[in-house]
């Protein structure tokens, strides 16, 4: 993927963040990477292009998780811990999930699609989920973008408490939107290649 370099919070614009996140999804990276920079120089920022022409490899799912342990390690503080905690609980609520590497260091979590990413800050560690506002979140776990129309997320600061097993539940139920609502790229393979049918 092009190396966009800058330094801007990924939740401020819900619906620029969201289109990026939908065509990285879709496994278009450079047209993910060529709308951010568009969009970024559109409000006034200059985004430093990288390697243009030369994509950055992707990382492997066993190299994405040594990264992600990496980076809670780095952290070393309340961060660290919440973010790891997390991690924790994910992997809990689905053996199955795909852990990623994205964007100039984002921890994601996939399974169908992207479920969430793990963003950390000063203040807050961040959990984006990517098809949020289309979850029923019961138990109110999304605190931030809480005006968009696709994303949704839980802000967790230094001394906010951690509800397991409403946490696992929400990850699941957005795991199972993901399933029961692929990505259009993925419906058109399907439709030109339509499972066989076996004689018995």
């Amino acid at each position: 993927m092009v190396s966009i370099v800058l330094a801007v919070d990924p939740g401020a614009d819900d619906a620029v963040g969201a289109t990026i996140m939908q065509l990285a999804d879709l496994g278009c990276q450079a047209e993910a990477a060529g709308f951010a920079a568009l969009q970024l120089e559109r409000c006034g920022y200059a985004p430093r292009l990288e390697s243009a022409m030369k994509p950055t490899p992707k990382a492997s799912p066993e190299s994405a998780a040594r990264r992600i342990t990496q980076r809670i390690r780095e952290l070393a503080d309340w961060r660290g811990e919440r973010l790891g905690q997390v991690r924790a609980l994910i992997r809990e609520a689905d053996p199955d999930v795909v852990e990623e590497w994205k964007w100039m260091g984002t921890p994601v979590w996939s399974h169908d699609g992207i479920v969430c990413t793990g963003e950390s800050y000063k203040e807050v560690v961040k959990l984006t989920f990517a098809k949020g506002a289309s979850l029923k979140d019961p138990k109110k776990l999304f605190n931030a973008s809480l005006d968009g129309n696709v994303r949704r997320a839980i802000d967790f600061r230094e001394h906010d408490g951690i509800d397991g097993a409403a946490f696992r539940a929400l990850f699941l139920e957005a795991v199972a939107y993901n399933r029961e609502h692929p990505p259009k790229r993925a419906l058109d393979a399907a439709r030109r290649h339509p499972p066989r049918a076996t004689r018995r």
